[in-house]
């Protein structure tokens, strides 16, 4: 990038502690609110949910720590999930996380899609399940919509998710105000337990988890634009805290509203099914209105992120030479580009799954599981004052945790992901006139590209599906 190009950034691409909250807001708050009482449902009652919610609630709480105390003690490291993992145990796996971290925005931007046109299917048929040929159709026109509409500049982009994230909280916060109102302590009670083992029932509640946090570390993302610098920390907790207190009240007043097995029924939204249980038709209208712009906005702010790490991995010569390239807006076009593209391919992919919403989110949060081990891994690397200390060791021992929790299929279907993007990083090293895999490098390879083997053969026999 010129001198020129930095000067620019430096000038007009600066933004707040309220926009890069927004930012992280933002980016957590899409798809998977309007999900979770019937996720939740067919997982668990009231104590495991409790139990999954401190869980998880600590756990990314730690990866939250860990992000803002990255951003103030490597303040150099720009692109946070990319640049910790390089920093911290070279630059395959650096690159692995580069590239993980985007593929998972690309799949959980398909996902949002899915989720709209599911929710509009309700009044267009031909939508189904947001997985038919017309609704793909629509939603590879819609994604285009929008890479037009960010191609105008990063900060402009950020200025209307602040607006779409203050305009998408309001039918969220009506559903928990309404429902506390109208809390029914009989079901509440009567919705205590699940079936099976508690450890089992918050296990199978992980995934969906980690979906809704995903973008906690949206602010790191976005470290080069920060006004100041300890902002990208500030933003980062902040964010947490509030999306936090929101996503556990929508999930443990639900169970106040309907009974468990009725909402483990219902029809995507569920936030819709239950609030329309409570006050009529236009609860569920509310809600689905709510949801498109909500998706909305998370998916601009996810296109964004995405677009970045590819730009700075570029940048740092850790991609391609060509997705380095900005136009005069200063935003990464090219970047941009692939991102595009790759939504589209997953889009005409989903045209072949019986349940798309449900397998682009799983697979999501699959992806995302390594960029978010290694981060927290290099802050244990790094060591620091005892504190620092525990909140990476517990953040690792989280995001070790997920990994198992996600199971085998899907940490095969990860690996067939992984896997093809190992062609960019030989086409990087090329370009460098370097050798293409060290020893280790070599050994890293060779692991994911058998998972991705044994992942491809899985699909052929139906030992994994999508």
């Amino acid at each position: 990038m010129s001198a020129a190009d930095t000067s620019a950034t430096t000038t007009t691409q600066k933004l707040s502690l309220t926009t890069m909250t927004a930012m992280v807001v933002g980016s957590m708050v899409g798809a998977g609110v309007f999900s979770l009482p019937r996720n939740f449902a067919q997982a668990t009652g009231v104590l495991g949910a409790v139990v999954a919610w401190v869980i998880a609630g600590a756990g990314m709480l730690m990866l939250a720590f860990v992000f803002q105390s990255l951003a103030v003690r490597k303040p150099d490291l720009n692109a946070g999930v990319y640049a910790y993992a390089k920093a911290g145990f070279g630059e395959f796996p650096g690159f692995f996380s580069a590239f993980g971290y985007w593929a998972s925005a690309c799949v959980g931007n398909v996902s949002y899609w899915v989720l709209i046109k599911s929710t509009l299917g309700a009044l267009v048929p031909g939508f189904g399940e947001g997985n038919t040929l017309l609704a793909v159709a629509v939603s590879i026109v819609c994604v285009w919509g929008f890479h037009f509409m960010i191609l105008r500049g990063v900060k402009e982009a950020a200025a209307i998710n602040r607006i779409v994230t203050v305009a998408k909280l309001v039918p969220i916060v009506l559903f928990v105000v309404i429902l506390a109102i109208t809390f029914k302590s009989g079901a509440f009670h009567a919705n205590l337990w699940g079936d099976g083992p508690l450890w089992e029932q918050i296990r199978a509640t992980m995934l969906v988890t980690v979906f809704v946090f995903l973008g906690v570390e949206g602010a790191s993302v976005y470290s080069r634009y920060a006004r100041r610098r300890e902002d990208v920390g500030r933003a980062t907790v902040l964010g947490f805290l509030g999306v936090l207190a929101l996503f556990a009240s929508v999930t443990l007043l639900s169970y106040a509203a309907l009974p468990k097995a009725r909402m483990e029924g219902l029809r995507q939204p569920s936030m819709a099914g239950v609030l329309e249980a409570v006050v009529g038709t236009w609860g569920a209208v509310l809600i689905s209105v709510g949801l498109i712009v909500s998706v909305l906005g998370a998916y601009l702010a996810w296109t964004l992120m995405a677009a970045e790490v590819l730009f700075v991995a570029a940048r740092d010569d850790d991609m391609p030479a060509f997705l380095r390239r900005e136009n005069r807006h200063g935003t990464p076009a090219a970047a941009l580009v692939l991102t595009s593209a790759l939504i589209t391919a997953v889009l005409v992919v989903t045209l072949f799954s019986d349940d798309a919403f449900t397998f682009t989110l799983k697979l999501t949060s699959a992806l995302s599981l390594v960029p978010y081990l290694l981060a927290a891994g290099y802050a244990l690397k790094l060591g620091g004052s005892g504190t620092q200390v525990l909140v990476a060791a517990l953040a690792v021992l989280y995001t070790a945790f997920l990994v198992f929790a996600a199971g085998l299929e899907f940490l095969l279907l990860s690996c067939v992901v992984y896997a093809p993007g190992a062609i960019l990083f030989a086409i990087t090293r090329r370009e460098h006139g370097r050798r293409l895999f060290s020893p280790a490098e070599l050994v890293l390879f060779l692991i994911v590209a058998a998972g991705a083997v044994v992942g491809i053969i899985g699909l052929a026999t139906g030992f994994v599906t999508i």
